[in-house]
């Protein structure tokens, strides 16, 4: 992916990792606990992001999310401009 040009940066993990032993759920904890060590904060609930402020602090942080990877799972790293990031369209559903 080429950021080149862009300053501010916004890096999105989104994981679907399993529950469903002790163990899986202790990788969970610990990939969770790993993400928010390194800034990110819980946009859904199995959605975190950070700001980064360079295209190459996104990449140190990306590579950080990539070293905590559970064996098992799956983990998507996005980074993307404060420009895309600002399109963002939010939907609320009815209470």
């Amino acid at each position: 992916m080429n950021l080149s040009g862009y300053r501010w940066m916004w890096v999105i993990a989104l994981f679907d990792l399993p529950v469903d032993s002790k163990e899986a759920r202790r990788d969970y904890a610990r990939f969770r606990k790993a993400l928010i060590q390194d800034g990110f904060m819980q946009m859904q609930y199995s959605v975190y992001l950070r700001h980064a402020s360079s295209r190459e602090n996104a990449e140190v942080h990306m590579q950080r999310v990539a070293r905590a990877v559970p064996p098992e799972g799956e983990v998507r790293v996005l980074a993307i401009t404060d420009k895309q990031y600002e399109r963002m369209r939010v939907f609320w559903g009815r209470y």
